[in-house]
């Protein structure tokens, strides 16, 4: 054991056997909600252990592979089940993401080196010829095959267990794929020790006990689940209530179905999920407390306030490496302190930023809790370098040390030779009262540099945009300067989000403004008013970048 870590994945699912408390509640697809124990899961988690140890690799044969399996399902118990398993087998469960193309999913799966996929029926094609065996868990043979597990040679021995479990911490459990919105996936290497410590930890500062009931909505496959959620539950003997999706509708129905008192979220979720027509109980339920990240501001305050709970916005990120805590004084929208010997600077040339400059958040202390890429040395160099954390995530601070999430770094924008984060232009429209969710992104300039365009997800698609509004609105908020303002907006339908609900902001930069959709021009400063774009704007446009010898967007 390297010290690092002060528990396992392992350790804690083992200490719930002989625990009858309910592990899993969820809701059949006869619409009767199904519980299981967790002596009951620690023992179906054993069962399937067993039987993929005799499938997979033995650790340490000389040539073989390594022993990862690709989970491609959505919220099921099954899930679950696999994530005990993976444990207590002291094997990796690769997240892979039904909602990417089959293209993209064979792709992940080589690059992770998998040696099987257990998947649903309906994601079945996706993976048929991905190269590896695969496994569908609705058949019959897999249903047989677990059935011979049950009373299998594996157990938890108890001359072992003690120093199995605490070593498995440096185990390898999950590889995480990142989310994608602004570049590639890559594979974040999760320890036991580091999913179980992070999680553990977060129960202890969330107050959460036995008593309660976790609502799980987003997706397994992501560490924001498997953190916020499942080691909490694990930890400490809570209910973990599976929601197959998340919906917005059904949000509140399930609340008072499963009797939750917590959620998790990450992304948008609280946007949308204010976005349903209001009701006078809405705050009549069980429900105490939410945590999560990225959720706007004003959101934060209007969902507490509709449903009569706390909401604590934090920050997170797969890779881990920065970490904050919030104090009572901490300021709304703000991310806290940081933890340790965390700095804004400059991401050109490094040096540190002071009170209000936005620039890259980077641990001067290291690498934190960040283990490392799979098979991406390329990747893991540029987070590491000069023996300090680059997080890739930009910020500004406050006189008091707060610090304000402002975008990635990939999220530049550079107008008229000034470099400014999207963020706060996201953060902004988002807040007008005609926006469901907003995202703020650099497109070509004709001539040099980028233009602000903006996509928007309108509360009432049906009364339309209002350019005047807009406008009117823009002018009203102070910290945006008139170079923020966006040149473009593009009226969305539904924003291009992945699994866990962040925007896919690289797809809206490839298509700028070359789609389908309704996009609205201001024109220059001179000639003040957002219209319509129109098909001999688009053919000016691509003139002026003609001219200029740069190369236009073009559709798809």
């Amino acid at each position: 054991m390297n010290g690092r870590w002060n528990t396992s994945v392992a350790e804690l699912f083992t200490a719930r056997a002989g625990d009858h408390a309910t592990a899993l509640a969820w809701t059949g697809p006869d619409g009767v909600v199904r519980r299981v124990s967790w002596d009951e899961h620690v023992r179906r988690s054993a069962a399937r252990a067993a039987w993929l140890a005799e499938r997979l690799p033995a650790e340490g044969d000389a040539g073989a592979g390594p022993r990862h399996v690709g989970v491609l399902m959505e919220n099921v118990p099954e899930f679950s089940f696999l994530l005990g398993a993976a444990a207590l087998g002291g094997f990796t469960l690769v997240g892979l993401n039904p909602t990417r193309g089959a293209a993209e999913v064979v792709s992940d799966i080589r690059h992770t080196d998998c040696a099987l996929i257990l998947t649903e029926s309906p994601f079945l094609n996706m993976v048929r010829d991905c190269g590896v065996p695969v496994v569908d868990i609705d058949s019959a043979e897999y249903s047989g095959l677990l059935h011979k597990g049950f009373s299998s040679r594996f157990h938890l021995r108890e001359e072992h267990r003690e120093a199995d479990l605490k070593s498995a911490s440096e185990l390898p459990f999950m590889l995480i794929l990142t989310s994608g919105t602004t570049s590639a996936p890559k594979a974040v290497i999760c320890s036991q020790g580091k999913i179980a410590s992070q999680g553990a930890s977060l129960a202890e500062q969330r107050g959460l006990t036995k008593d309660d009931v976790l609502y799980c909505a987003m997706p397994l496959f992501h560490s924001n689940a498997v953190i916020a959620c499942w080691i909490p539950a694990v930890a400490t003997g809570a209910s973990v209530a599976l929601r197959r999706r998340f919906s917005a509708s059904g949000f509140l129905p399930d609340v008072r179905r499963f009797g939750a008192t917590y959620a998790n979220y990450v992304g948008k979720p609280l946007s949308y999920i204010l976005a349903t027509p209001e009701k006078p109980d809405d705050a009549d339920s069980t429900l105490r407390q939410v945590f999560g990240n990225e959720a706007a501001p004003a959101d934060v305050e209007r969902f507490a306030e509709r449903f009569g709970c706390q909401v604590t916005d934090g920050f997170g990120s797969t890779e881990g490496g920065i970490s904050f805590y919030r104090l009572p004084s901490t300021p709304p929208g703000a991310l806290g302190v940081p933890v340790g010997d965390v700095r804004i600077v400059d991401p050109d040339s490094g040096r540190e930023l002071g009170v209000g400059e936005v620039g890259e958040m980077v641990n001067f202390a290291g690498a934190g809790a960040f283990e490392g890429y799979y098979k991406h040395r390329e990747a893991d160099a540029a987070k590491l370098r000069q023996g300090r954390f680059w997080s890739g995530d930009l910020a500004y601070r406050d006189a008091e040390g707060n610090f304000f999430f402002a975008g990635r770094s990939g999220d530049w924008i550079r107008v008229g030779g000034e470099n400014f984060a999207s963020g706060p232009i996201s953060r902004a429209v988002e807040e007008w009262e005609d926006a469901v969710a907003a995202a703020a992104y650099g497109v070509p300039d004709a001539a040099s540099g980028d233009q602000v365009m903006v996509a928007v997800e309108l509360r009432d698609a049906i009364a339309g945009f209002e350019p005047e509004r807009f406008e009117a609105y823009l002018g009203s908020r102070s910290e945006l300067a008139k170079l923020w303002w966006p040149r473009y907006v593009r009226l969305v339908a539904a924003m291009p989000r992945t699994a866990t609900n962040k925007v896919v902001v690289r797809s809206l930069v490839e298509e700028a403004w070359c789609t389908p959709d309704p996009v609205y021009v201001r024109a220059d400063s001179g000639r003040p008013g957002y219209r319509p774009m129109t098909d001999a704007d688009r053919a000016e446009l691509a003139r002026e970048f003609a001219d200029h010898g740069r190369t236009p967007p073009r559709a798809r």
